[in-house]
Order: structure tokens, then C-alpha cells, then sequence
């Protein structure tokens, strides 16, 4: 359809164009989460990052914003160190008497995990 017209008489229309689209994208938390810990990378250009991703820089640095505020939980990383609580699967009794010897106050713990195993008195390590 052509919109020019060298006519005057005929009235002029606005050609408009409409869009139908699934509208915003929702990006999981855990996506985000992603997306922010490779941006905090030494190094790393956020620029770079959102465009491998699909998304915007904007975007990065709002998702890096609410992760610094605590909105967004980053993924720990693989050479962070955690702690664990530690659970015990019996319990002694209340009014069970100290015993006087060192070998009833040594305690055992068994680490279990990705492929390896450790059992450890405390104080002596695997």
C-alpha cells in the first residue's frame, strides 16, 4: 500500500503498525542469580554478558543492584567454603555423668559427599 499521494484532495492517513508480541520476558531468579555471579567475575563486561544471554546491560546491573541489596540470592560459589550444622544421631541423657576418660569424650564425625567419604575423630583430621 503506497502512502504518498500527490493528490491534495485526498485526506492524508498515518500508517500504524501493531506489534503482538508475548510482551516481556520473565527471567528466573535463579537464571538472574546466574547471570550476575558470571558478570562479577574478574574481568568479565557485563556488555558481553548480556548480550550472550539475550538480555540487556540495563537489566545486569538492575538484577546486580538487588543482589548487592539482598533481593537477588547469587549461587555460591564452587571454591567457597560453607558451614554445615552439625546433627547428631543420638542423644545422651541429661543426667548422664562425665566420664573421666579421654577415650568417652572423643566424638566421631563421618563427611559424606561428592564421591569421597571421611570419618574423623575430632581434633585429627582424614
Amino acid at each position: 500500500m503506497d502512502d504518498h499521494s500527490d493528490d491534495i484532495r485526498r485526506p492524508l492517513t498515518q500508517r500504524i503498525e501493531v506489534y503482538a508480541g508475548a510482551g516481556r520476558k520473565q527471567w528466573p531468579d535463579d537464571l538472574k542469580a546466574q547471570i550476575v555471579a558470571e558478570s562479577l567475575e574478574p574481568g568479565a563486561v557485563v556488555t558481553d554478558i548480556a548480550r550472550r544471554h539475550g538480555c540487556r546491560p540495563q537489566q545486569v546491573h538492575d538484577w546486580r543492584r538487588r543482589a548487592r541489596s539482598g533481593q537477588l540470592v547469587l549461587p555460591a560459589s564452587a571454591d567457597t567454603l560453607s558451614f554445615v550444622p552439625l546433627v547428631s544421631e543420638t542423644s545422651l541423657p541429661a543426667a548422664a555423668a562425665p566420664s573421666e576418660s579421654p577415650e568417652a569424650a572423643a566424638v566421631t564425625v563421618e563427611f559424606l559427599g561428592h564421591g569421597w567419604r571421611c570419618a574423623e575423630r575430632l581434633g585429627l583430621p582424614c
